[in-house]
């Protein structure tokens, strides 16, 4: 865990979309869902980010929720020279700062009370090449943020810093 990791997160950006632009699209052009920033949203267990694509979508589903840290997305923008590019297009729900996301890969965690499960990295795929700018895809490798399961309800809310705590 980094020092960053035990001094605590924030939670800069929540992001939720109501339809799959990219999931499930492949050999078809891109869906064209909105990607929409909320101030907080509610986290079921076992289910997801109520109002998401993904909420519901499979019992135990790997990917319930998705966290992306904003300094890879400061530091992509920078690399790739991205002037008007906005982290919604990653589409990760969970944008933090001072987290080290691959430490909690296979670890259990809460965060603003609510608990999660690190379970593997968010890969990114060929869409991000399209949605950011060529050479999106490679870049993200091993930094394409963290997906997670929901183990408990509550509320997750932007700019509230808090843990994350081992559980």
């Amino acid at each position: 865990m980094s020092q960053a990791d035990a001094v605590g997160w924030k939670v800069s950006r929540i992001f939720i979309s109501p339809g799959h632009n990219y999931f499930g699209r492949h050999g078809k052009p891109a869906g064209e869902h909105p990607t929409i920033e909320v101030d907080s949203v509610e986290c079921i267990a076992g289910r997801g980010l109520r109002g998401d694509r993904f909420f519901g979508y499979r019992t135990d589903y790997r990917g319930q929720v998705t966290f992306f840290a904003e300094e890879n997305f400061a530091a992509l923008c920078r690399e790739l020279e991205l002037r008007d590019a906005s982290p919604g297009a990653l589409r990760r729900n969970v944008i933090t700062a001072g987290a080290d996301l691959n430490a909690w890969i296979g670890r259990r965690f809460a965060l603003q009370g609510i608990g999660f499960e690190g379970i593997e990295e968010c890969r990114p795929c060929h869409w991000m090449d399209s949605a950011l700018g060529p050479g999106a895809e490679a870049w993200l490798r091993s930094r394409g943020g963290l997906r997670c399961r929901v183990l408990s309800d509550g509320w997750l809310r932007r700019d509230a810093a808090s843990g994350p705590t081992q559980m």
